[in-house]
């Protein structure tokens, strides 16, 4: 079976929706940012602040290379790994792509008491998140589907998710 891969915003849900269709699907989920910090053998704040955006970001890339030869996985992306066209192109060898999209203030209601998001450190995090999602907004328009997240329960995503990934898989 191919790959389901979840690309989207911080706080969109690609974590929780990744644990849920794991329990349906009886598949492993590979949560790329958890791999990165048992990789690198710290967490990504640090990584952002001992060595920069750019170094993460090619940590980044070579973990998907690494996952876009596997298959029968649910993979939950970091929010930037569409920044970089490659990263897409080698998930959907194998892979079908789904973007979960939020309002902002959704996401900022879901993120504002976790600490551990380095993009969010700033005095004005709603202001941040909608530069960043505007910036991204090229990027996540690629992704082939899109799921709405705001206001529907894990359960209503997962089925969206599925009834998609049963017709083109």
């Amino acid at each position: 079976m191919k790959n389901i891969v979840l690309c989207g915003f911080m706080g969109t849900g690609k974590s929780l929706i990744a644990k849920k269709l794991s329990a349906i699907l009886r598949l492993p989920v590979v949560d790329m940012d958890k791999v990165i910090e048992k990789n690198e053998g710290r967490t990504i704040n640090q990584i952002f602040s001992e060595n920069g955006e750019p170094f993460f970001r090619e940590l980044e890339k070579n973990l998907v290379e690494e996952l876009s030869g596997k298959s029968d996985l649910i993979i939950s992306t970091g929010g930037g790994v569409v920044i970089d066209a490659q990263n897409i192109a080698n998930f959907t060898r194998n892979s079908i792509c789904f973007c979960l999209i939020a309002e902002p203030e959704t996401i900022y209601n879901r993120v504002k008491h976790h600490s551990h998001r380095p993009l969010l450190n700033t005095p004005e995090p709603i202001e941040t998140i909608k530069n960043l999602l505007e910036k991204r907004k090229p990027f996540y328009d690629k992704i082939p589907y899109q799921i709405k997240t705001d206001n529907k329960t894990p359960e209503k995503v997962c089925e969206e998710i599925l009834d998609i990934y049963y017709i083109v898989n």
